[in-house]
C-alpha cells in the first residue's frame, strides 16, 4: 500500500481476539492514517456459526479508493463463494487480472 500497487487491505479476527503480535502490525498503519496516507474502516457484525462472538474487520484504503471498503464488506457477506467472488475479491485487492488467473487456476481446478 505504501507504494500505492495495493489500494486496500482487509483483516479480520473475532472481536477482542487479535493476536498481540496482529495488534502490533495494524498499530503500524495508524501512523499512515494519522497523516491521510491510508484510510481505516472498523466494521463489526455476528461471527459465522459462533452466536458468542462478533467479527471485527479492519479494512484499509488508499485515500479515493474508499469505495472498495463497502464493495468488499458486501462481497464478503455473499452466500456462495465461487471462482466469481474469488475474483473479485482479488480485483478490490488491487491484484491483476493474470494474478488473479493465477490464483483461481489452482483454488478452483475445476472452474467452479
Amino acid at each position: 500500500m505504501l507504494r500505492r500497487a495495493k489500494p486496500l487491505a482487509n483483516f479480520a479476527d473475532a472481536e477482542g481476539r487479535y493476536s498481540r503480535n496482529m495488534l502490533r502490525y495494524l498499530l503500524m498503519f495508524d501512523r499512515h492514517i494519522a497523516t491521510g496516507r491510508f484510510v481505516r474502516h472498523d466494521a463489526f457484525e455476528a461471527f459465522p456459526g459462533r452466536h458468542n462472538l462478533r467479527l471485527h474487520r479492519i479494512l484499509f484504503a488508499l485515500p479515493g479508493e474508499e469505495w472498495r471498503i463497502d464493495a468488499m464488506i458486501e462481497l464478503l457477506r455473499s452466500k456462495v463463494w465461487t471462482a466469481a467472488e474469488e475474483r473479485r475479491e482479488g480485483e478490490l485487492l488491487g491484484y491483476e487480472g493474470w494474478m488473479n488467473d493465477w490464483w483461481i487456476a489452482r483454488r478452483y481446478p475445476t472452474g467452479a
